[in-house]
């Protein structure tokens, strides 16, 4: 989700917990392991820029094209997976079994 969120433009993480409903426990140390893994990366914006606006200095995240790459994957297994049923409970839109 928070790969899908940067690859949308939301770049940082106060941003990002609004558009995907995480928690900032889940959502800082995802960006975190994004950009040590190369699939994001991470700048801090310019400190006379945040104090103006009078508010700490946000670090900027953007998906690298790793990322893209990782993200693409994830979602065909996610595409792969949605047919399946879970605990006996047919996914809505499945195709009928044969």
């Amino acid at each position: 989700m928070v790969l899908h969120a940067l690859a949308r433009g939301h770049r940082y993480g106060f941003d990002i917990l609004e558009q995907t409903g995480l928690t900032s426990g889940t959502v800082y140390p995802a960006l975190d392991r994004l950009a040590a893994e190369g699939l994001a990366e991470a700048a801090w914006e310019d400190a006379e820029v945040a104090h103006a606006e009078k508010r700490p200095p946000r670090r900027y995240f953007e998906i690298t094209a790793l990322g893209k790459e990782a993200l693409i994957e994830a979602l065909d297994r996610y595409r792969a997976l949605a047919p399946l049923t879970i605990d006996g409970v047919r996914y809505p839109g499945a195709p009928d079994q044969a």
